[in-house]
């Protein structure tokens, strides 16, 4: 296992559209032109924004924060970029990778405003969920969507998570405590054994 921890993420992870792969320095503009474009769609299920959410020193501290992450086996960072263009359009990422007896994670997500329902999102996840499974051996893979983010409930249950009840006030958007589904997909749950 310690493979993948090695260096910051050397892995690209590849789908029929899509390639996945740590976020890098190089991409900050990308970054924040998407962010600052998908704004109005993406901050109802988001932690509020800080003031200085797009700006260069933050986009380096979100880096720093990758690195150690993913250094110390906790999360694993990928940025979506669509081959055809070679152009930034979301991220997936692992998260709280926890061992032990659990062997699970948090999944997160998001796609940029114009790429939304195009099945990108989709793809991304069922790739993450592989690496999850067969490079990290997870058992589980947590989600936790807003009972009011239908569109990410549906796509989620699609995939094969499945509802595990309500956790109240588990994150705070927008300034309040907000209520989230809470769902997985375990190991079992892949038609693959």
């Amino acid at each position: 296992m310690a493979l993948w921890r090695e260096e910051y993420s050397p892995i690209e992870l590849e789908t029929r559209d899509l390639v996945l792969r740590a976020p890098r320095a190089d991409d900050y503009e990308a970054w924040a032109k998407l962010r600052a474009a998908s704004r109005r769609n993406t901050e109802p299920w988001e932690p509020a924004w800080t003031e200085d959410e797009l700006t260069r020193t933050a986009y380096r501290g979100r880096l720093r924060r990758y690195d150690l992450d993913w250094k110390d086996g906790r999360g694993a960072p990928f940025f979506i970029i669509r081959k055809e263009g070679q152009i930034l359009i979301g991220a997936c990422n692992l998260n709280n990778i926890r061992r032990g007896v659990m062997q699970s994670a948090d999944i997160g997500y998001w796609i940029g405003t114009p790429y939304v329902r195009k099945g990108y999102a989709r793809q991304a996840i069922r790739r993450v969920l592989a690496f999850a499974f067969n490079e990290l051996a997870l058992n589980r893979v947590e989600a936790a969507v807003q009972p009011q983010n239908a569109a990410s409930r549906k796509l989620l249950e699609d995939i094969g998570f499945q509802y595990e009840g309500c956790a109240r006030g588990l994150l705070k958007i927008a300034g309040e405590w907000r209520d989230h589904d809470r769902l997985s997909y375990l190991a079992r749950d892949r038609g693959d054994g």
